[in-house]
């Protein structure tokens, strides 16, 4: 979790007027790494950045999901190598799918 614009602003405002940024990190609960970075920071840009996208870029989900249910027989070793990605790959994206692999890839 980040920490809020205004406590951000609170804390560069008490070191700016002559606070010691070992006194502010006690004061604000923060560590004084932290207070030196948002020092570092042009004024207007203390708030905290979006994070990214959380989807995944190596499996294009809809064709792995057609894949499966056109054939549920798949292993999970043979869809990693149709897609050119490794199993653990395979894995997760199954998971953000909510669709259980197949479990007897031990028979033959």
């Amino acid at each position: 979790m980040s920490y809020s614009l205004d406590l951000r602003q609170r804390v560069v405002e008490f070191v700016q007027q002559g606070g010691s940024k070992s006194e502010a990190a006690r004061l604000f609960g923060i560590s004084r790494g932290r207070i030196y970075v948002w020092l570092k920071l042009p004024p207007g840009q203390l708030a905290a950045r979006q994070t990214g996208p959380k989807q995944a870029h190596k499996v294009d989900m809809p064709a792995l999901k057609e894949m499966i249910q056109a054939n549920p027989d798949l292993l999970q070793t043979e869809l990693a190598q149709h897609f050119g990605v490794c199993e653990s790959t395979i894995h997760y994206a199954r998971q953000r799918l909510k669709i259980t692999r197949k479990k007897d890839s031990w028979i033959l």
